[in-house]
């Protein structure tokens, strides 16, 4: 990787006018996040585009969907579609200035978002790189009202959660009709406890098995082999 871009298999991503670079969180939801396969033209969204980079995730992974990608940030927002625009997907994703709480196009199939985290910690001085990181744009609350609204019944909604927030994000989908059903605990070594979760939740699900797993993402130096696999499509190995 350099400084100003990432290499993907299909696609390449610049990212030096983006607040957030190229990082595991959003390629792991890229790669792990539900998307429809067997469904005729499905409509995904990306929450937060940033880059485009989950937006043509899902593009590649999901080929007949068409995929909507939104960001509140105008400078990322001009750089993702340049990402798209120079992809083979570029037909499929469309990039949009929009806040999710004006979003007014529901009915999508699956929504996906590597949502900002930090909700007690200092702002960095960096506005746009606040506006990235940091809930006072798009608090947890609004995020599941928004999902909660704008998936179609049936719809999933994935995204990547510190541990330490992920519970009462749980609650508070479940009062919002989006149950949990694919959940995996994301730990950097074996000998690690897993510091962040991947999860699925699904709109008006109507029975409700969860599927629960483990992913290891590093043994010493080396990457294992469950996140190889995962990622075999996107990363240059």
């Amino acid at each position: 990787m350099s400084n100003g871009y990432f290499q993907f298999r299909q696609f390449t991503i610049h990212h030096d006018r983006c607040a957030m670079k190229v990082g595991t969180d959003g390629v792991l939801v890229g790669a792990w996040g539900a998307v429809p396969q067997q469904k005729q033209r499905p409509r995904i969204l990306d929450v937060g585009t940033g880059t485009g980079l989950i937006a043509l995730m899902a593009a590649q992974r999901s080929p007949q969907a068409s995929v909507l990608g939104i960001d509140i940030d105008e400078a990322t927002v001009l750089q993702a579609r340049e990402n798209v625009s120079a992809s083979p997907f570029a037909d499929r994703v469309t990039i949009c200035h929009c806040a999710l709480q004006e979003l007014d196009d529901a009915g999508f199939d699956a929504i996906l978002c590597n949502p900002p985290f930090f909700e007690e910690s200092l702002l960095p001085p960096d506005r746009q790189r606040s506006l990235a990181r940091h809930t006072p744009t798009l608090p947890f609350s609004d995020l599941i009202a928004g999902a909660a609204r704008l998936l179609a019944p049936g719809g999933t909604f994935s995204l990547i959660l510190p541990v330490t927030a992920f519970e009462a994000f749980r609650l508070d989908c479940f009062a919002a009709d989006l149950m949990l059903t694919r959940l995996c605990h994301v730990r950097p070594t074996a000998s690690k406890p897993a510091k962040r979760v991947l999860a699925t939740f699904t709109m008006h699900a109507t029975t409700v098995q969860l599927e629960e797993n483990t992913l290891i993402l590093n043994h010493g130096a080396a990457r294992t082999p469950e996140y190889e696999a995962l990622t075999h499509d996107f990363y240059l190995w």
